[in-house]
């Protein structure tokens, strides 16, 4: 009898195994491509391509999840759903604890592009779909590997299941402290439970604030400034103070018939178009001059096709900005949802002597985009786009806020509120 229990709780353990026990939870997820041939990721709410990925549980909502692959040959593609800690590092519950359904799933779900010259396949994913049921709020992550090796990870990308608990009321504001008030912006709010239980906010809430959705500023583990009935302030003259930046750069490739804003030249040069834009110039001293933007998004169109997704041709865009003297420590990054919000080599700016600027060509998907200039000094994780787009506080920028709880004994966090205010116009 001992023996047959024995057997039966090995083989527990390793059906848990097998189904994706976490190991150290120490690898932190970002969106991040790994592999070259793999171009414009998105992730949004269906119907809603400017939304931050984040559905509440239990609803009809969804996301649409995809990319194109440049080689142009269908690829054996498979997914799995990984449930993360606040941090986005790996939780330790079993894949069963979160959710129902088929662990690994292929990526079967792909159109050929049509009419391009660029050859690609386009897939794309609705999550949740037929093949899984996510159970509990909180950070999730889509990997996408090959050949059924977990190891051969192609990308990752972040998304978020809420399940709505508290409040959250907010505003941004010109900065109380004076150094601040022309530069930067001052984010403050406040959290309401009247129906959550919460014995100590400084250890079981987990609050984010991300400004215009880029990873590397976003501000972490905010603790609350005092505490009263039901109610969590969080006002701080330093945590919550943002560099305002500057409204986002733009150009626009949805034709390839005209020359729009910002373009000085489309040309073909036997194999693509090459998109020839206008130099930029610093606005670091500039005065601010208002321009709408997307904050740093973009949207994929083609006003001469009918279906954006397949038929969008791939382009060469060139970036130029006049800079007299090479940075010796650091490099120059065009930088926006175009990049993942990431540092890649091939958004990284090379400098160019006999012109005296930093030059760039990428090759995008048509459509309409935003982007910065941004410097990353070596060895740091934060860019600063100050010495080229200069800071003010007028600028329009959108900043989102995440409350994660885990309550006493808890072994995950949940996202129990979220909240998106803008200083749009």
């Amino acid at each position: 009898m001992a023996e047959s229990c024995f057997k039966f709780f090995c083989i527990l353990i390793f059906l848990n195994l097998a189904s994706g026990i976490p190991g150290s939870g120490q690898e932190v997820y970002f969106d991040q491509v790994y592999s070259d041939n793999i171009k414009t990721v998105q992730m949004h709410v269906k119907g809603w391509e400017m939304s931050y990925p984040v559905i509440e549980l239990g609803s009809n909502e969804e996301l649409i999840f995809s990319f194109d692959d440049l080689d142009g040959d269908i690829k054996n593609y498979q997914y799995t759903i990984i449930h993360c800690n606040a941090d986005w590092t790996r939780s330790s519950i079993f894949q069963s604890d979160y959710m129902d359904g088929f662990y690994e799933n292929p990526l079967d779900n792909y159109r050929l592009s049509f009419n391009t010259f660029q050859s690609y396949i386009h897939y794309s994913l609705t999550l949740p779909g037929n093949d899984f049921r996510l159970k509990l709020p909180g950070n999730y992550i889509i990997k996408v590997y090959k050949d059924f090796d977990q190891n051969n990870v192609v990308l990752t990308r972040r998304f978020m299941v809420a399940q709505t608990r508290v409040h959250i009321m907010a505003n941004v504001h010109r900065p109380r402290l004076t150094r601040h008030q022309d530069a930067s912006q001052q984010l403050s709010f406040t959290i309401r439970h009247p129906d959550l239980q919460i014995i100590d906010p400084h250890s079981e809430l987990f609050v984010t604030v991300m400004q215009n959705g880029r990873q590397d500023k976003a501000v972490t583990g905010i603790k609350p400034m005092y505490i009263r009935n039901r109610e969590i302030v969080y006002e701080h003259d330093q945590v919550l103070v943002f560099p305002a930046g500057n409204e986002f750069r733009n150009f626009d490739t949805k034709s390839l018939r005209y020359t729009t804003e910002f373009i000085r030249s489309i040309d073909f040069d036997g194999n693509l178009y090459n998109i020839l834009l206008h130099p930029s110039r610093s606005r670091q001293y500039a005065r601010y001059f208002y321009q709408h933007d997307i904050n740093g998004r973009f949207l994929i169109r083609n006003e001469e096709g009918r279906n954006p997704p397949v038929d969008a041709d791939y382009v060469l865009v060139h970036f130029t900005i006049p800079w007299d003297v090479p940075y010796d420590n650091g490099n120059v990054y065009v930088l926006g949802a175009l990049s993942d919000w990431n540092f890649y080599d091939w958004n990284r700016m090379e400098y160019d002597f006999s012109s005296k600027a930093y030059k760039l060509t990428m090759l995008l998907k048509q459509g309409y985009y935003n982007y910065h200039y941004v410097f990353l000094e070596d060895d740091a994780s934060v860019a600063d786009a100050y010495p080229f787009e200069g800071n003010f506080y007028e600028t329009n920028n959108d900043y989102f806020i995440t409350v994660y709880h885990r309550p006493p004994g808890g072994r995950y966090d949940l996202l129990v509120g979220t909240m998106q205010i803008g200083t749009y116009r």
